[in-house]
């Protein structure tokens, strides 16, 4: 494994089978590098493991909000992230002819709405977490696990091209369709909670006038397109979303995956055809079908999982950056608390489980309408959508939606008194 920060990192376990220094976290997105941050005050040698060659860049917009902006304060980098936040109005819908049905600005809510007051490129967050955390933690990209071999006293990994390395845990954040939960869970059919429908998003470099908001228009059939500002001048980041039964595509051909959504949306109005012009030539498009993740655990002996491989929430609750980044915190604190006290990851993995699974529960909660909501399929239910968006500053609409967003604050973190450790 080539180390790309060159710390001394020890590729055995150093202490007793509950104590080694040694944590391999697979997964250099959100969570990873949160969870490396932490371990390493917590006496830990965090390494990561990224299939990606480099940092991913681009990406669709995430927000900070509840304690996920917490964690984010705690590691001093709200000020940093504050500097990279996108600028927008908030979400305004439209008709065919683009004209806005109604809206909901980003003060509607406090800046807990659906646009949220800090909403930042998720290649951007993940560029800043990787710099934060880039003397922490050894990074090893371009590679990926393929096999966990677990003893009494640790793990031990292969890697698709590295060395064999032997570790005392293995942390999996390597997203929805996670390789450490197939190798330690088995099956995905059993996790994986379909919700109907497929998302592409991508970036497109047109002049889309949106005067600051996200717009989206639905249209009859399930179809939804939505566009929203970039940080860069002249960047749209849109998106392109269907119902549908699961349909057994490819998850890495993309250019069927273009074609379909191309067919699907081929006269659908508003901008969709710039829209799909621009998905021919970008270069950041990614598909994936909406689901949840459901786990009876997220830990099973010496493996556990955060952020979306343990328990993906979908795009439709927008909580996944919150709950990756709580998730993170509270796993990489309890197992500094477990090994201060000499009780072991056991302990740590029950403590984590315990704290996390509430948040999560509440979490997965689908707004009002779930699916249905989000994509109507006739034109009636259409047109309901946008009164009931009319009606969201107004009782008892706003209770309603108030107790979503809420959510993301609905958990007290511990204070593990890691954040001034070195």
């Amino acid at each position: 494994m080539e180390n790309t920060t060159a710390p001394t990192t020890p590729t055995t376990p150093t202490m007793d089978s509950d104590g080694s220094d040694d944590v391999l976290i697979s997964g250099g997105g959100i969570a990873g590098p949160v969870l490396a941050h932490w371990l390493r005050r917590g006496g830990f040698n965090p390494v990561i493991v990224e299939r990606a060659p480099a940092p991913r860049p681009g990406g669709q917009n995430v927000d900070l909000r509840g304690a996920g902006r917490t964690v984010i304060e705690r590691m001093g980098l709200m000020e940093q992230a504050r500097a990279l936040t996108v600028d927008q109005r908030g979400l305004g819908l439209v008709d065919r002819r683009g004209r806005l049905t109604a809206r909901m600005p980003v003060e509607l809510f406090e800046g807990e709405g659906i646009v949220a007051e800090i909403e930042i490129l998720r290649g951007d967050l993940a560029d800043l977490l990787y710099r934060s955390t880039a003397h922490e933690a050894e990074y090893v990209f371009d590679d990926t696990v393929t096999a966990l071999a677990e003893d009494e006293s640790g793990v031990s990994v292969t890697f698709e091209r590295s060395a064999p390395r032997r570790f005392a845990l293995v942390i999996g954040a390597d997203g929805l369709h996670s390789t450490v939960r197939r190798l330690a869970f088995g099956d995905d059919g059993g996790h994986f909670k379909p919700l109907g429908g497929y998302n592409a998003w991508f970036t497109v470099r047109d002049e889309i006038d949106l005067d600051g908001w996200f717009l989206m228009y639905n249209a009859p059939g399930g179809l939804v397109a939505g566009a929203r500002p970039g940080r860069l001048p002249g960047e749209v980041k849109a998106s392109l979303s269907f119902r549908s039964a699961p349909l057994g595509l490819d998850r890495r051909d993309t250019a069927a995956q273009r074609r379909l959504l191309a067919e699907r949306f081929a006269g659908a109005g508003w901008e969709v055809e710039r829209l799909l012009a621009g998905m021919a030539r970008a270069e950041d498009f990614f598909f994936d079908s909406y689901g949840q993740i459901h786990l009876d655990h997220y830990t099973r002996g010496r493996v556990a999982l955060v952020g979306d491989a343990g328990y993906c929430p979908s795009p439709l609750t927008g909580l996944g950056t919150s709950l990756a980044l709580v998730g993170a915190y509270l796993l990489a604190g309890e197992l500094a608390a477990a090994r201060a006290a000499g009780s072991g990851h056991r302990a740590a993995f029950a403590r984590y489980e315990e704290l996390m699974r509430p948040y999560v529960t509440r979490s997965q909660e689908l707004p009002p309408g779930g699916m249905n909501g989000y994509a109507p399929n006739s034109a009636t239910m259409i047109r309901l959508r946008a009164a009931s968006m009319r009606m969201m500053g107004r009782w008892p609409m706003r209770t309603i939606l108030a107790a979503q967003f809420a959510k993301a604050g609905d958990i007290d973190l511990p204070d593990y008194a890691l954040a001034g450790a070195a």
